[in-house]
């Protein structure tokens, strides 16, 4: 390996750390901010803070050093007793906090930080506490020497060891003379793109595995490759068990979100963490992260209701946001939880109709879940007035795009005056996706069984024109039914008849529809010829073809040929938009 090699390499452990120290630092502060008598909290900001100057100054990123160093003599004097923690004070360590973030963020993408102003703010506050431990101190100062000795001590006076620090450290000088043993950590840091190329590799051993078998299996046994078969499937899922990570990583990063939303919103608000150890596949978790800012702060603008109001309604000035997580087969179940005032169907339908959103007759027929729904369309919101952090309809919308994007759904429940649930059921590995195989005019597609709801047989003449699609009732629901070859058909070729497909078949013809379920509608997708249920490793499709609203990746069968993954979400979106375009134009 190179030099550069190694250098970026060793950036990118570096910035690992820093982000996680950055974070740590945030989650210490809001428990201080709560309880400034927490000594173990303050003792853990001293030592992170050392530990990041540290770390800084070895990597050369001076600035950081110097912001980590001031922050580290802030939280050695808070230690001490000497600096009093107050509102006042409490703003600048937070803001100092926020540019020590900003620095660290510097390294992945560079830009000027002004950082000066802050860590002279911190040095004057740090100079005032302990004017009468520099005055003990300037004897001392005069020998270089006795720098170090003074720190040495200052550490051991925190371990309860005041009266004799002398023989403390030559006890513990004596001792690390005598220790010969060298240790070693029992993790290894790797870089998320080596461990993004080796799951590719797998992917294309177990793409090439299934060629081999699948062109090889007249003439041999199954059971000759079952060996070959089992060690290749245990390795692609050992990979990904590498990938996981505990969703703990980014939950702790809601603490200060929270603090400081409540604190532009002027209301009281503790944020509960549950299932924290929990494990997702750290790409879901990369995209679900500004989804889940965006629904926590939902949940404090909208929620949670200002202290005065909490109290007449009976309820603790305290409002919670309570954040959970947990595996519920090959799914992740993200929970965000508030004890507000919940929403207001009424409310919703009101203002839906107000901004154009739908129409008064459309809205009485909608049910409440339907109402709520109402929140994730673009640009919408309840709020009379823009406040700092809510109402300008920006958010919500972002939160769905995001889930469909990997195969998430959100559900929200809520119950005035008692508080509102979103619940996101989220994959929780992106490497490889459970799909239905079928076949569609000579060609193989996939479609993911996270969508799929059941399938079906029915007779043409149980499908009836209506309106702008086709029905059928089955088990009591009705459906909407699509043929996908004039689906396809129409997109590539506008002019083509709708129904041309079913128009051509026979009254007592059979046929084979896939029912999906996606954002509370229920469609009947009809296809040629069902295969099989098969797990597939997914490759993103390249430009120019990532930009078919219909697909959403591709993959290669053992037989060799490329088999095309639909994407549920951009299929019914295309759909609706279409329906209600003709609405329109009719």
């Amino acid at each position: 390996m190179s030099n550069e090699n190694k250098d970026q390499e060793y950036r990118e452990i570096f910035l690992a750390e820093a982000l996680e120290n950055y974070t740590e630092i945030n989650r210490l502060l809001t428990v201080v901010e709560k309880n400034v008598h927490d000594a173990s909290s303050v003792q853990a900001l001293f030592r992170i803070t050392h530990t990041l100057k540290g770390n800084a100054t070895g990597m050369g990123f001076d600035k950081i050093a110097e912001m980590a160093h001031v922050m580290e003599d802030f939280f050695g004097e808070v230690r001490e007793g000497r600096i009093l923690l107050g509102n006042e004070i409490f703003t600048s360590v937070f803001k100092a906090a926020d540019v020590l973030g900003e620095l660290i963020e510097a390294i992945k993408t560079p830009r000027d930080v002004k950082y000066r102003g802050i860590k002279t703010k911190l040095e004057i506050v740090i100079k005032n506490a302990k004017p009468s431990a520099d005055k003990d101190s300037s004897a001392a100062k005069t020998q270089p020497g006795n720098v170090v000795a003074s720190k040495e001590n200052e550490q051991i006076t925190t371990l309860g060891t005041e009266e004799t620090p002398e023989p403390e450290v030559n006890n513990e000088a004596e001792h690390e003379v005598e220790s010969t043993n060298v240790t070693f950590s029992d993790l290894v840091q790797v870089p998320v793109k080596k461990l993004d190329n080796l799951l590719n590799l797998v992917g294309e051993l177990v793409i090439e595995r299934d060629r081999i078998i699948a062109n090889t299996a007249s003439g041999h046994s199954s059971n000759e490759y079952s060996r070959l078969n089992r060690i290749s499937s245990d390795l692609q899922y050992s990979v990904m068990d590498v990938r996981l990570v505990q969703v703990g990583f980014l939950f702790n990063k809601f603490h200060r979100i929270v603090r400081d939303a409540a604190n532009k919103e002027s209301k009281v608000v503790k944020l509960k963490l549950e299932g924290t150890e929990t494990e997702i596949d750290r790409n879901v978790l990369q995209v679900i992260s500004d989804s889940l800012i965006h629904l926590i702060r939902n949940s404090v603008g909208h929620g949670v209701e200002k202290p005065d109001q909490r109290k007449t309604k009976g309820k603790p000035e305290e409002g919670t946001v309570t954040l959970s997580a947990s595996s519920e087969s090959d799914n992740v179940i993200i929970k965000i939880k508030d004890d507000g005032a919940g929403i207001d169907p009424a409310k919703i339908k009101a203002k839906a109709i107000e901004k154009g959103v739908i129409s008064a007759a459309d809205a009485n027929q909608m049910s409440d879940r339907d109402l709520i729904g109402l929140i994730f369309e673009p640009g919408f919101s309840t709020m009379d007035h823009v406040t700092a952090i809510s109402g300008r309809g920006v958010g919500m919308d972002v939160v769905k795009k995001a889930l469909d994007s990997i195969g998430g759904t959100v559900n929200v429940d809520s119950m005035i005056g008692e508080g509102s649930i979103f619940t996101l059921s989220l994959p929780s590995s992106m490497a490889v996706k459970s799909t239905l195989l079928f076949d569609l005019e000579n060609q193989t597609y996939a479609i993911p069984l996270s969508y799929t709801e059941s399938v079906i047989s029915i007779y043409k003449s149980e499908i009836h024109k209506a309106a702008n699609g086709l029905i059928a009732v089955h088990l009591g629901h009705t459906i909407h039914v699509v043929f996908l070859a004039d689906l396809f058909a129409t997109h590539t070729e506008p002019k083509k008849k709708r129904y041309q497909k079913f128009d051509q078949l026979h009254q007592e013809q059979k046929l084979e529809i896939v029912v999906v379920f996606f954002n509370g509608k229920r469609i009947g997708f009809v296809v040629d010829k069902l295969l099989q249920q098969k797990e597939i490793v997914e490759k993103p499709l390249k430009k120019p073809y990532d930009s078919i609203p219909f697909l959403s990746g591709v993959t290669i069968l053992g037989n060799g040929n490329v088999c095309l993954s639909l994407s549920i979400p951009g299929i019914i979106n295309s759909i609706l938009n279409n329906q209600t375009s003709k609405t329109i134009n009719a």
